[in-house]
């Protein structure tokens, strides 16, 4: 496989339903549960890249564009952004669809940073 093929293959797409447990006083979703949430999709992204053990070291500018509401669905999307010789940026965006309704649009975006470590938790290669 080559470098772009496991680029699209890494790419990871989960949805999500927004429950009323995941809310704020507002009814709409936490800001610390999405942060998690995507971290999570950057997470499985970037193990599913370079196929070894990765750690988040930074997350960059998180842009909370749009509050996303209990009873919506989210699709959060996490795709690989650059490569370097022992880390990976992986960009992650979170859309919201109405669950009766064809309407959907983008809520958050974000990226983050992880590295590939060794067996002895040093830095190593992600290709």
């Amino acid at each position: 496989m080559d470098l772009a093929q496991r680029i699209k293959a890494a790419e990871t797409n989960i949805f999500k339903a927004v429950f009323p447990n995941t809310t704020n006083h507002y009814d709409t979703l936490f800001g610390g549960t999405a942060m998690q949430l995507m971290d999570e999709v950057a997470f499985i992204t970037a193990t599913r890249f370079a196929r070894k053990r990765v750690v988040t070291v930074s997350s960059d500018k998180i842009d909370f564009t749009q509050p996303i509401p209990a009873g919506t669905i989210i699709e959060l999307i996490g795709k690989i952004e650059d490569i370097g010789r022992t880390s990976l940026k992986v960009s992650v965006e979170i859309y919201i669809e109405e669950m009766y309704s064809d309407k959907r649009e983008k809520a958050i975006s974000g990226t983050f940073t992880f590295v590939a470590l060794d067996a002895d938790k040093k830095p190593t290669s992600v290709l």
